[in-house]
């Protein structure tokens, strides 16, 4: 399987592809912070991909790298993640959500090729409206000792819980599990540039293969 490829986007962000455009493709949308920063590549999403892209060649995997990561900019992350999809050139679309990117994917998720949300420790916070999750399906995944402390970003599980709940309630379908003794990243960016996974990454891992397994099968 081909290495990840540069793909640039029309809204001015970058992007890089494991796989073939035009298969089903993961659109992988990455966190962000207050601060108004340039955008970087996940370390969690990164590690995700090279682990699980081998496993299923039948997909394209698309990670984005925001012009500005930050939620204080919430509209451009939105309109990165929408290029992305349409870059992508999918019939069908999965949207990888790590962090904010959960709540990015979700405001992108009216987009017609678009079936589903996958949350990693999504922020859902309690003013995103749901409704471009109509007719799609949304899953969640979140460790159970995530949180903020000083310095250190994080997402409550109480809060992406009231979010899929809110979700549940409109009638939207999905999944929700905690991940114990999980924390908020699945992995961290070494000083060489490598993404090194924490304790429970293999946990998040699998478990997000067993969700791809689905996809695009629709089962």
């Amino acid at each position: 399987m081909p290495g990840a490829r540069p793909l640039k986007l029309a809204s001015g962000a970058d992007a890089r592809i494991t796989g073939e455009l035009g298969a089903p493709a993961v659109v992988c949308v990455n966190g962000g912070q207050a601060a108004q920063v340039a955008g970087t590549w996940s370390a969690s999403l990164e590690w995700l991909v090279r682990r699980l892209a081998p496993r299923r060649p039948d997909l394209a995997f698309v990670e984005v790298r925001y012009r500005v990561k930050s939620w204080n900019r919430f509209e451009l992350c939105v309109e990165d993640c929408r290029a992305a999809i349409e870059a992508a050139g999918a019939e069908r679309t999965l949207l990888l959500g790590f962090s904010m990117g959960g709540a990015v994917a979700i405001a992108s998720a009216a987009e017609p090729s678009v079936e589903g949300v996958l949350g990693l420790a999504p922020w859902i916070h309690d003013r995103l409206p749901l409704d471009t999750l109509a007719d799609r399906r949304l899953d969640v995944l979140h460790g159970s000792l995530d949180r903020s402390l000083p310095g250190i970003p994080g997402v409550s599980p109480a809060l992406s819980y009231r979010g899929f709940e809110r979700a549940r309630a409109a009638g939207v379908p999905g999944s929700y599990e905690v991940i114990p003794r999980a924390l908020h990243a699945i992995a961290l960016r070494s000083r060489g540039g490598r993404p090194l996974p924490l304790p429970r990454a293999r946990v998040w891992a699998e478990r997000v293969e067993a969700r791809l397994a689905a996809f695009p099968s629709g089962a």
